[in-house]
């Protein structure tokens, strides 16, 4: 394991659109004086706070995933396993499909699986068509940055 992230965790074009008159300034400084420093300053605390912020978010994630753990190990025992909780905070939604690919049941078990979570309130499902969304509203919550 190297422990380098398999996808991009920094997202700097919020960090563009928040401060977007300093981007144009700055930018034009480059192209009108030549100057560059205050380009690549703009640019590290650009990155500098973006990684602050996405830390801060994954420990709020880490933090909720074994929150939740704890709560569906001590309400649904029966269901609760390591596998489903990495799949529950995969994506901040799930289908019967998705656990049954992942090797956690049939559909028939997995569904039961996801109408006990959301029995409980740990889940929140809404229809797409002919299929049942099932939302981890708490993930997505942090994930809004709310």
């Amino acid at each position: 394991m190297t422990g380098l992230l398999d996808l991009p965790a920094l997202f700097l074009s919020n960090y563009i659109i928040q401060y977007k008159a300093e981007y144009y300034t700055n930018l034009r400084k480059v192209t009108e004086d030549g100057n560059w420093q205050d380009w690549i300053m703009y640019m590290l605390d650009m990155v500098k706070q973006t990684a602050l912020k996405g830390r801060a978010q994954i420990t709020t994630i880490e933090t909720l995933m074994n929150t939740m753990a704890a709560e569906i190990q001590q309400k649904l025992p029966k269901i609760y396993s390591k596998d489903l909780m990495e799949e529950l905070f995969r994506l901040p939604y799930t289908k019967r499909h998705q656990l049954e690919k992942a090797g956690l049941g049939n559909l028939k078990t997995v569904g039961n699986y996801l109408k006990e979570l959301e029995s409980q309130d740990f889940l929140k499902s809404e229809q797409l068509g002919k299929e049942k969304l099932y939302l981890n509203f708490r993930l997505l919550k942090i994930l809004r940055g709310k």
